[in-house]
């Protein structure tokens, strides 16, 4: 088992393991050397900044993606370039697009290829 996956690997489980982790601490502290105050706040704050950068890192992947789908859309009748299986180019019209496992998938002329195996589009 990894480090990440037992310690949490979303702002909402670190918080929750840090937060699990504070109460054992200030339960067990001695009382003649209390917390810091100012490294506390500093922890608080750098984990609300995880979060912050967890949503953002969220709505980037959903702009990423609607690009994606957009840019496989226009390729609906184009002719594009990508190579096969055996570094052979092929070249075809782009019949359909689709959506598999949350990759962006297009027919060309009946063979099925991911969006990113594209290497040129030709403009008839």
């Amino acid at each position: 088992m990894s480090t990440t996956s037992a310690l949490g690997s979303t702002s909402d489980e670190i918080l929750t393991n840090y937060m699990t982790l504070l109460v054992a601490q200030f339960s067990n502290q001695n009382p003649l050397d209390p917390l810091d105050n100012n490294e506390l706040a500093s922890q608080l704050a750098q984990l609300a900044e995880l979060g912050q950068l967890e949503s953002m890192n969220t709505s980037f992947e959903t702009a990423l993606q609607t690009q994606q789908e957009d840019q496989a859309t226009s390729l609906l009748g184009k002719t594009v370039a990508y190579y096969d299986d055996d570094d052979n180019a092929v070249t075809g019209v782009v019949d359909a697009v689709g959506l598999s496992d949350d990759t962006i998938q297009v027919d060309v002329g009946g063979t099925v290829i991911d969006l990113d195996e594209i290497v040129a589009v030709y403009e008839e």
